[in-house]
């Protein structure tokens, strides 16, 4: 098969004096290339799927000993969940400043992690589980996940958004079968039997995949330290979809979090209401794979209008006037599938923003995306704290607005609109 590597990915190939072409594995498809997606799908599951399950761990320690009645357990979840956000530029450009050491990212991350879950099993205060739970898994997550998107764009080109849908649908998947699993371990033996077993699972299940996380472009065993070129910051092409991603992840996270709370709201058992985070999480499997395929045909604009329309629409229309489960759980399945997609379209990004800077790095553009997203991770908690804390609205309107999440619906509604608004950017030529 003819290799078809990108011209970048040549003139590295170049800089680090390895083989020629002809030798390589071949992008976009091959044995090589797709044992690394499937690697890298399940390490986006487990790394990623354990923050995004902290739902079970918060409802678990507010109400068992030695936690209960502490003010900061929501934040162990916060810490985790917004430092593998933040923490990507600085993880990526230490990466790709020093490229020998990129193997050795997610082994070292690994094994972080298992002891911050085992050092987790121990705590006994809150503070504790921030430190461990939160802070250092997150570290640890970081540098396990990073080199999975670092050589992403070696291994594909004209199918890259498709392999990184496929890659972030792990996270969807996850977010099914982690939360119940999870909840019943922590029922039946305490959390600390549980930290301790998922620690051992988590090495166990990612230990044999590292050999397939592995660079199709051989490493010289000695380089000297790149230079990050961070100027396409300053391009109007990325400033307007950074600003556009960091709106859409005020609102994003929000559904997700409050959706069992409403749904008991209107009368749902405990089991019913979890199954509209089930549901959301479903749903945005399959949206990551169909908007990744698309957004290797599409322009980047196009697939974001997409995504909001569609997220926009089931908010305002569909949450906006349930009073019962059943359009409840039409709205799971519809937002998880567009809003769920909206990351999917960062290929598309990534795609934009190098044609206008050639010497910048894709997976910088990435890393600086999640940035973003984390930034709206983080400021979206306190935010909707002060948008339900007196239940607005409630009695005074109809329907899902009057029952004291309105503003909270018409706030995810809003940012999700805006989210979309690099269409506009498109028109006037600034991006």
């Amino acid at each position: 098969m003819a290799d078809t590597t990108p011209a970048s990915s040549e003139f590295e190939l170049e800089d680090r004096g390895e083989r020629s072409p002809q030798q390589l594995p071949p992008v976009d498809g091959g044995k090589d290339a797709w044992l690394f997606l499937a690697a890298s799908f399940v390490v986006e599951a487990l790394v990623w799927g354990f923050p995004f399950s902290f739902g079970v761990f918060q409802d678990y320690y507010s109400t068992h000993e030695p936690f209960a009645g502490s003010g900061n357990v929501a934040v162990i979840g916060t810490c985790a969940m917004g430092i593998m956000y933040l923490d990507l530029v600085i993880v990526f450009s230490l990466l790709k400043m020093w490229p020998s050491y990129q193997r050795w990212a997610t082994t070292g991350g690994l094994v972080v992690m298992c002891l911050a879950l085992a050092l987790s099993s121990l705590s006994n205060k809150t503070s504790e589980l921030i430190v461990s739970q939160g802070v250092i898994y997150a570290i640890g997550g970081s540098f396990a996940y990073s080199p999975c998107i670092v050589y992403m764009d070696e291994w594909f080109h004209k199918r890259k958004g498709l392999a990184y849908g496929i890659m972030w649908a792990g996270t969807g998947l996850a977010g099914v079968i982690l939360p119940l699993v999870m909840e019943w371990m922590l029922r039946e033996y305490g959390f600390r039997t549980t930290l301790r077993v998922w620690a051992i699972c988590l090495f166990v299940l990612t230990a044999p995949l590292l050999y397939f996380i592995k660079p199709r472009i051989p490493i010289a065993p000695k380089q000297q330290a790149r230079k990050i070129d961070f100027t396409f910051l300053k391009t109007s092409t990325f400033g307007i979809h950074q600003l556009c991603n960091t709106i859409e992840a005020l609102g994003f996270f929000l559904p997700s979090i409050y959706l069992p709370t409403y749904a008991r709201s209107i009368s749902a058992s405990g089991t019913l209401s979890a199954l509209t985070v089930i549901l959301f999480n479903v749903a945005s499997v399959f949206g990551c794979v169909a908007m990744g395929s698309i957004v290797d045909r599409w322009h980047v604009t196009t697939c974001i209008l997409i995504s909001t329309i569609g997220t926009t629409l089931s908010v305002f229309v569909v949450w906006g006037f349930s009073m019962s489960l059943a359009p409840l759980y039409v709205f799971c399945l519809i937002y998880g599938f567009f809003a769920g997609s909206f990351t999917s379209t960062w290929p598309g990004i990534m795609r934009d923003v190098t044609k206008k800077k050639a010497t910048v790095d894709p997976s910088i553009v990435f890393a600086c995306l999640a940035a973003g997203r984390g930034i709206g991770n983080v400021a979206s908690g306190p935010l909707s704290e002060v948008l339900i804390r007196v239940l607005p609205w409630k009695g005074s309107v109809e329907w899902g607005y009057g029952s004291g999440y309105g503003t909270l619906i018409v706030f995810t509604g809003v940012t999700a609109t805006l989210g979309g608004a690099s269409i506009l950017g498109k028109r006037v030529g600034w991006v």
